[in-house]
């Protein structure tokens, strides 16, 4: 298959090209080869090269930033999934897009989970944006895949990462656990991702993170725990962390748990949370 990657430069894609580029013929592109805002761009660009598949991997993450970063955001996040939408409407390719929890409130009772049809009610730019991104798509062809996610770690700058260093650097630190939901391994969704296009599972939205739920505080214990780490970690609410670091912050979802049921209906593999943080942490060699 042709398939064209976009924002190809970012921890998801890195993992979506090394799990197709075997088997297929990839079209890496990122701002600087193509500028998804730009509709006519994306429009010549797509009819140039006609790909079966386009991923689109690029997106303004920075959520705190998006807050005060004004239109760019809604551009990256709305715009340029609508246009890559029209696109692949055009030349009859299938659109694969990227979402997130942050399209709902986050205020459901942590004893749920959310399924693909509850109601949205996103509170910040970046939920709103990414929300206004799944409409655009869905207004402009009906081939395509979203797929929502959360707490995404993998080849770059990452929760892990930054925890690994606070637990060697401190004897002891404090990490939120009252915000829940569930650990996302980039090379497991990318997984996820190249099963439902080679399935041709059914096209609509659906919920990709890693199976089970924990919080910020049990995920970092976690970490630790596999590590070796000593550093002792305190569990302090959302409220607690805020005051405590002094930052102002948008507002982050006390409940990310997004329900797999429908996807798993679909046959595909989704692996737990723990089996998956155990497997990144072998390939950073920091498993003891």
């Amino acid at each position: 298959m042709k398939i064209l990657i976009t924002g190809a430069n970012g921890m998801l894609a890195k993992s979506v090209k090394k799990r197709l580029e075997k088997e297929n013929e990839l079209i890496c592109t990122d701002v600087a080869g193509l500028d998804i805002t730009d509709e006519q761009a994306v429009s010549k660009f797509v009819a140039d090269c006609k790909p079966e598949y386009i991923i689109n991997c690029a997106a303004f993450t920075a959520v705190d930033k998006a807050e005060t970063a004004g239109e760019i955001v809604e551009k990256i996040n709305a715009d340029g999934p609508g246009n890559l939408a029209k696109a692949a409407k055009e030349n009859n390719s299938v659109l694969v897009h990227i979402s997130t929890d942050y399209v709902f409130g986050g205020d459901l009772d942590v004893e749920k989970d959310y399924n693909e049809e509850d109601a949205k009610a996103p509170v910040t730019v970046y939920g709103v944006t990414k929300l206004q991104g799944e409409e655009k798509i869905q207004a402009n062809t009906e081939q395509y895949y979203i797929f929502r996610t959360a707490w995404l770690y993998g080849d770059g700058n990452n929760f892990v990462r930054t925890m690994l260093n606070l637990g060697e650097a401190k004897d002891e630190i404090s990490v939120v656990a009252d915000q829940h939901g569930s650990p996302t391994y980039a090379e497991d969704l990318a997984n996820i991702i190249g099963e439902a296009i080679e399935k041709k599972i059914p096209y609509g939205v659906y919920h990709t993170t890693n199976q089970g739920y924990t919080t910020w505080y049990d995920f970092t214990k976690a970490i630790f725990d596999y590590t070796g780490t000593s550093c002792k970690v305190n569990p302090v609410t959302t409220e607690e962390y805020i005051e405590m670091m002094k930052i102002t912050q948008a507002k982050r979802p006390k409940n990310s748990q997004l329900s797999k049921e429908k996807l798993l209906a679909q046959g595909i593999t989704v692996p737990e949370w723990e089996d998956a943080l155990r497997r990144y942490l072998k390939e950073e060699g920091k498993m003891v």
